[in-house]
């Protein structure tokens, strides 16, 4: 059956949804990457919330889509910026996040690593009133909750740490302190202003050259309390000339929705792992592509995953930091979930052209179970907006 999606200038254009989904089989953990999914959050559709309060979470919905990505091989990387961390999310939330999941992939098997930032610590009118002392302990606090849930650490990077920092010795200062202290190796975030325009001149310097000398040098002083780095900057040369610098053992797990199959692929001077917010509604596809690379099979591997890009730049377009809900909506249409529902109301972060639009393309990539289903409940999203 053909539906009419909205296109600009207030025409339609006909389109043909699938009638079948790609035909993909789950299977063991991966051995030639490690691939971690940023895995977003279901909020409860029935709380009497507001956009500012503290976020409902829907916890069976949550764990299930976990369960979900552990099924296909894919660790998990909880409580990130695909779970709305800052965005709806707050860090009591994630905590209690955190825990749960953390105690799911103990009884399924599946890997974890989880956030640990600075989110107790919020700006006020005159911005962050706050010293080294207190951003270091908000750190901690997040640490000692994610090593006591037996899951590995990603320390993101801190709106309040790129506020308060006087230049690179603070942040040398402060990420010293947390990898001394931390019980086993961690992963270390590098988050663009492009996710999220906070964190412009993090490592001390908007020069992303002089940002990269104080990051390497965080890693240098620390190189066995570094499992790897997460690079999310949308800038793949950036990130191949990063990851060749990096000291034996310490690996570059590329966080770039825009270019990840040719940073995963690699060259003949090393590759990149993944910890990717787009692997949430490509789980199952993506999963299968590493399969293949595997086997050594670059070329499966790259047929299955450049054709994945489209809609990863579509989801991830500027402002990017929206990115969530074109992930929530894809989760929804594939049956994940039971309604596009949004933790802090951002299910109406993005036009409805661009709902459409990101619809057309997973439902051309074979993503969704179901097609009828996901046809269905386009057409429902459609009719509110009154588009017939």
């Amino acid at each position: 059956m053909t539906i009419h999606l909205p296109a600009p200038g207030g025409t339609t254009r006909p389109y043909e949804p699938r009638t079948e989904p790609l035909s993909l089989t789950a299977g063991a953990p991966f051995t030639s990457r490690v691939v971690f999914s940023a895995a977003h959050v279901v909020a409860d559709p029935y709380a009497d919330v507001t956009p500012d309060g503290p976020a409902a979470v829907d916890w069976d919905a949550t764990l299930a889509f976990r369960r979900h990505l552990w099924s296909h091989g894919l660790g998990v990387a909880e409580a990130m910026d695909t779970a709305q961390r800052g965005m709806g999310l707050d860090w009591a939330g994630a905590a209690e996040l955190i825990r749960r999941s953390a105690a799911e992939a103990k009884a399924v098997g599946g890997r974890i690593a989880c956030g640990v930032g600075t989110d107790q610590l919020s700006a006020t009118e005159i911005g962050y009133p706050y010293g080294l002392d207190e951003v270091r302990a908000a750190y901690e606090e997040q640490l000692a909750v994610c090593e006591e849930s037996g899951a590995q650490a990603i320390l993101m990077a801190s709106r309040a740490l790129c506020a308060v920092a006087k230049g690179p010795e603070d942040y040398l200062e402060v990420y010293g302190h947390l990898l001394r202290q931390s019980a086993e190796p961690v992963i270390l975030h590098w988050l663009g202003p492009m996710f999220d325009p906070a964190l412009e001149g993090y490592w001390g310097s908007t020069d992303l050259d002089a940002a990269t000398r104080t990051f390497l040098d965080v890693i240098a002083a620390h190189p066995d309390k570094v499992d790897g780095i997460k690079v999310s900057l949308l800038d793949a040369q950036r990130e191949i000339d990063l990851r060749r610098k990096l000291p034996d053992g310490v690996r570059c797990y590329t966080g770039d929705d825009f270019h990840y199959p040719e940073l995963i692929a690699g060259d003949d001077r090393g590759f990149s792992h993944a910890l990717l917010g787009i692997f949430d509604p490509l789980g199952p596809l993506a999963a299968e592509a590493v399969r293949r690379l595997d086997t050594g099979d670059v070329a499966a591997f790259r047929a299955l995953l450049d054709p994945t890009v489209e809609l990863s730049r579509h989801l991830f377009r500027t402002p990017t930091r929206y990115y969530k809900t074109g992930v929530v909506l894809l989760a929804w249409l594939a049956g994940h979930q039971s309604h596009f529902t949004m933790v802090g109301g951002l299910q109406s972060a993005r036009s409805l052209p661009h709902l459409a639009r990101a619809y057309e393309l997973a439902d051309g990539l074979g993503l969704f179970p179901d097609p009828a289903l996901a046809e269905s409940r386009m057409k429902h999203l459609l009719s509110v907006y009154g588009v017939a």
